[in-house]
């Protein structure tokens, strides 16, 4: 649930202590043979749910993205005001930075997913017999698994999450098979705003850098771990570390682009602008961990592609 102001946003990643091709296009809504034979009760975690939800509130974009993307759409009735995709979620006024559980109730949910514990809203809807997974921000890409396989079990959906799952894992191992070997690591700067936070190897979103054999010039500015893996980094900083890549996850809430980042002050002669190695990314696919993940991760080994080894 992570679309809001730059400088709210890295605050809320550290917070939290984070964060962000087949898969990213919608699954099958329709239940499938093996989901009708589902059997209930069903427990994950100390949730245990009698019957199959079938008015399910999402509170987290990634959420909705991924009950999607299993095949549980159809059981969603409202989804958070962030939820964005897919384009016919039933988005609804809902909020998930300032959750409101009669809001929440007025939905009469059998079952609601959401990533944070804000307003101490888990406590809030647990008096009104309201039933409560959350899917906290991802740290590795086993938690991503993990939530949809848990949410795939929940929801009676367990065979068409494992098939996400199973497409996901097959999709990065094709994606980072044939990566060329460098005799040095290409350096990149990742952008979460224009304010110049940015996400270290130890956060989510970094792993997935880290996958492709980059190096994170942030790394040095979070050695103590203060920032949760998200330090906000000074000009000076960026253009002494001089990245190879600059990747934008600020390009459309923010405006930020190729342009933008060369008129900033001394940035002109990065080895990335002077390269056109600044890369746009998109900042939901950037800032979410579900099934998309794969198209965030093609799109940076595509750039790092044009790279000669």
């Amino acid at each position: 649930m992570f679309r809001r102001t730059p400088r709210l946003f890295a605050a809320t990643l550290a917070v939290a202590a984070l964060a962000l091709g087949a898969c990213a296009e919608k699954a099958d809504e329709q239940p499938s043979a093996g989901t009708a034979a589902a059997s209930y009760p069903v427990t994950v975690g100390a949730l245990t749910l009698d019957k199959r939800p079938e008015k399910i509130v999402a509170l987290s974009p990634t959420a909705t993205e991924m009950l999607f993307a299993i095949g549980a759409g159809p059981q969603v009735t409202a989804v958070n005001d962030q939820s964005n995709y897919p384009a016919d979620a039933p988005k609804s006024d809902l909020s998930a930075f300032q959750p409101n559980a009669e809001a929440i109730a007025g939905k009469n949910p059998d079952l609601v997913v959401l990533s944070d514990d804000r307003n101490k809203i888990v406590e809030q809807l647990g008096k009104l017999k309201i039933p409560v997974y959350q899917t906290p921000a991802a740290t590795t890409l086993d938690d991503t698994y993990r939530q949809i396989t848990e949410l795939g079990t929940l929801t009676g959906h367990a065979d068409q999450a494992a098939d996400v799952t199973t497409r996901m894992k097959d999709d990065i191992a094709k994606l980072v098979k044939d990566l060329p070997q460098r005799a040095e690591k290409l350096t990149y700067f990742h952008e979460l705003g224009p304010e110049l936070y940015s996400a270290t190897s130890k956060t989510f979103i970094g792993s997935l850098y880290s996958l492709v054999g980059l190096t994170n010039i942030a790394d040095p500015a979070d050695a103590d771990g203060k920032n949760f893996g998200y330090p906000q980094l000074s000009q000076e900083f960026v253009v002494k570390a001089d990245p190879d890549f600059v990747f934008l996850a600020d390009s459309k809430c923010c405006q930020q682009n190729a342009d933008t980042v060369k008129a900033r002050s001394g940035w002109a002669g990065l080895t990335a602008v002077k390269n056109n190695q600044v890369i746009a990314l998109d900042d939901d696919i950037a800032s979410r961990w579900g099934p998309r993940v794969v198209d965030l991760l093609r799109v940076i080994i595509d750039a790092v592609a044009k790279v000669p080894a």
